[in-house]
């Protein structure tokens, strides 16, 4: 952990430095905001409610967004599990459907946004619609393949032992795609919040992404700055609980540690 905050900590003391240079040339400067500008924004976010709504706008703005996140993570995540093992295990049903969630995997998805719009309205629908479009086909490949990869043996040993393929599918495959399935969701995390916060930068009136295309038309980099920071922390956040809770859940899967 020291060794990992080294970096970090460099990049914040650069970040300083610069912003303590162009304030000396310029106090108004508002590309390098100093830590003081950015704390003070931040405060009237975090604790003071808007005027109209009457909502703490930092808060309403994180609610909304995980809400989405979540809502999208989840349908992807069950689709995920029950797409992909279906693929992998079924290969009649891997032959019938799997270039189709190919096609879908590689379409990129961002182009898909107008359509949504288009067809589901401006609401969550097609901002959920989006990240799920955006995630879900590159998990169910992922899970698929892991799927499809397990050792042959294993398979018809149960089916000696006179398993049908659903009790293949639930007794053999499924306890090993869980792990896969925690670490696929892992890796969703970073396209997910892509994929919101372009929705909420093109048509949302909350959320963390509409928050920083707001006020990018101000040069408040005293308000972009801090809201990025804050959705790497919560990015990192959940990364670090999923990859516990694999580790906790299926110790098996992780392998002795050397």
């Amino acid at each position: 952990m020291l060794l990992g905050a080294v970096p970090i900590l460099l990049l914040l003391l650069v970040y300083l430095v610069l912003a303590a240079g162009r304030h000396e040339a310029n106090p108004a400067d508002k590309i390098l905001p100093l830590p003081g500008a950015m704390a003070e924004s931040m405060a009237a976010l975090m604790f003071v409610p808007d005027q109209l709504t009457g909502q703490l706008v930092f808060w309403a703005d994180t609610l909304a967004s995980l809400q989405r996140l979540g809502i999208g993570l989840g349908i992807s995540t069950l689709s995920a599990l029950v797409v992909g093992l279906a693929l992998g295990a079924l290969p009649p049903v891997r032959a019938t459907f799997g270039p189709l969630v190919t096609g879908i995997a590689v379409i990129p998805p961002i182009a898909l946004l107008p359509i949504l719009f288009i067809a589901l309205g401006l609401g969550e629908t097609a901002k959920v619609a989006l990240i799920v479009i955006g995630i879900a086909p590159v998990m169910i490949r992922d899970i698929a393949a892991h799927v499809s990869a397990l050792p042959r043996e294993q398979i018809i040993k149960a089916q000696t032992l006179g398993a049908s393929s659903w009790q293949v599918i639930l007794r053999v495959a499924l306890p090993q795609a869980m792990p896969r399935l925690l670490h696929a969701m892992r890796m969703a995390l970073g396209p997910g919040w892509v994929f919101l916060i372009s929705a909420e930068a093109i048509a949302s009136d909350v959320g963390l992404g509409y928050r920083i295309f707001l006020v990018r038309r101000y040069l408040a980099m005293d308000v972009i700055i801090p809201y990025v920071a804050w959705i790497a922390l919560l990015a990192i956040a959940m990364d670090v609980a999923l990859a516990a809770l694999s580790r906790r859940s299926f110790p098996w899967a992780h392998g002795e540690r050397h």
